[in-house]
């Protein structure tokens, strides 16, 4: 767990901040950096100190269906092995409380990427305790610390446990609808879309892509908490899915627009690990290939909405994360089955394919849906307060003339002539 815990933190740094630094322009790569390693620094922080306790912590009266006190295990005081995650899953709690840390790392860095380009950053470093604390906790308890979504709350109630083993709703969805929510907020990049905006450095966004591929083992076959069979068929199921949605991405482009490209690969790597992290326990090898097959196609073809539309999601965040995280936990309402033995949450269903019928689809539905209004709305909120109090967008001038130099004072390459301009602003 402490492994898979290790390599889930390298999916943010520098794996993300890497994949999604190569597929911005140079004058802004190293904002781009910056943005995914704060994300670190403000959510790691504020997850020790309460954001655990509000969404692993006992149940409180009233409100236990949404979130819990965020006072129980303030600091992790009070936390012991039978309490929290602990009880949940026989995990040792602050193993539990570290690998949970990495979860909520990599969600709010994964808004990011929809954002690029024109968000002050210090209205990004408010925006990531807030957000985490409005958003982030209490869906995480929502769906995994005894919520209304989960195993025995309201939804199984009404119709069957949804299912979503690594954060198909709650890391994915969540940061696709706030990553839309924030772009509506700022509006587009300048030039964009009439003036053509390429990534400075695919060999940066491969690496990253291979490192998400990577630690994205510990992130779906860790969910499990232990080295079992389950942990086994979640790491065979991410590899295989991931393997068919870069093909299908692939032959969408080859089709398309006549190139299989290197952005393509690592998008459709990226797509498909999205679409598998809620179903990859709860499948089998042949529902694996199915559903990352189809997200290497519906993504493909999703990332040119934003032209259709007119909304600038800068790094395909929405394309990716939201219709891949949608896309994955529908189709587990088709091909979700116990009869391979392995993980499978109490009140679940088998998918339609499997003969459970309509119920697990609905259920599925249900929570897809509950997790976009709520990341959406909650976002635009927040999105407004900031902007009301301290601005969201940087100035013209700034965008122009890069991020880097005008926000961080420094360049990634010297070819810039960073090092010129700071001596003669000096």
């Amino acid at each position: 767990m402490m492994t898979s815990a290790a390599i889930v933190l390298m999916m943010t740094v520098p794996g993300l901040a890497f994949f999604y630094g190569g597929m911005v322009r140079s004058k802004s790569v190293l904002n781009m950096l910056m943005m995914n390693f704060i994300s670190v620094g403000t959510v790691g922080f504020i997850w020790v100190m309460y954001g655990y306790s509000m969404a692993f912590g006992p149940k409180v009266d009233g409100i236990g269906q949404f979130f819990n006190s965020p006072f129980t295990y303030f600091g992790l005081n009070d936390l012991t092995d039978d309490k929290g995650l602990g009880a949940l899953t026989g995990v040792p709690a602050l193993v539990g409380v570290g690998f949970q840390a990495t979860f909520a790392v990599i969600t709010v860095a994964l808004i990011s990427g929809a954002i690029a380009d024109r968000i002050k950053f210090g209205s990004w470093v408010a925006f990531t305790v807030v957000w985490a604390t409005v958003v982030y906790f209490p869906l995480a308890h929502m769906v995994w610390g005894g919520g209304f979504l989960g195993v025995g709350g309201k939804v199984s109630t009404w119709l069957s446990t949804p299912i979503d083993f690594a954060g198909g709703t709650v890391v994915h969805i969540n940061a696709g609808a706030a990553g839309l929510a924030l772009v509506l907020l700022l509006g587009k990049r300048k030039g964009w879309p009439k003036e053509p905006i390429r990534p400075h450095n695919l060999p940066y966004v491969m690496l990253g892509a291979g490192l998400l591929w990577v630690g994205w083992f510990g992130f779906n076959a860790g969910s499990e908490g232990a080295a079992d069979g389950t942990a086994g068929r979640a790491w065979v199921n991410t590899f295989v899915a991931t393997c068919l949605a870069m093909l299908t991405w692939l032959i969408v482009e080859k089709i398309r627009d006549g190139h299989a490209t290197s952005l393509g690969a690592a998008s459709g790597i990226v797509a498909g690990l999205v679409a598998i992290t809620p179903a990859a326990a709860a499948v089998d090898t042949y529902g694996a290939i199915f559903i990352g097959a189809i997200a290497g196609v519906v993504c493909a073809l999703a990332v040119g909405l934003k032209f259709k539309f007119g909304f600038d999601d800068a790094l395909d965040v929405v394309g990716v994360h939201l219709v891949g995280g949608i896309t994955g936990t529908l189709l587990i309402g088709l091909f979700a089955t116990n009869l391979q033995g392995g993980w499978y949450p109490d009140g679940a269903k088998n998918g339609l394919f499997y003969g459970g019928g309509w119920t697990q689809l609905a259920s599925q539905a249900v929570v897809a849906g509950f997790a976009v209004l709520f990341s959406f709305i909650l976002t635009t909120v927040i999105g407004f307060i900031i902007k009301a109090i301290t601005g969201l967008r940087l100035s013209e001038d700034d965008e122009v003339n890069g991020i880097d130099l005008a926000v961080h004072g420094e360049t990634a390459y010297e070819t810039l002539g960073g090092t010129r301009v700071l001596t003669e602003v000096n």
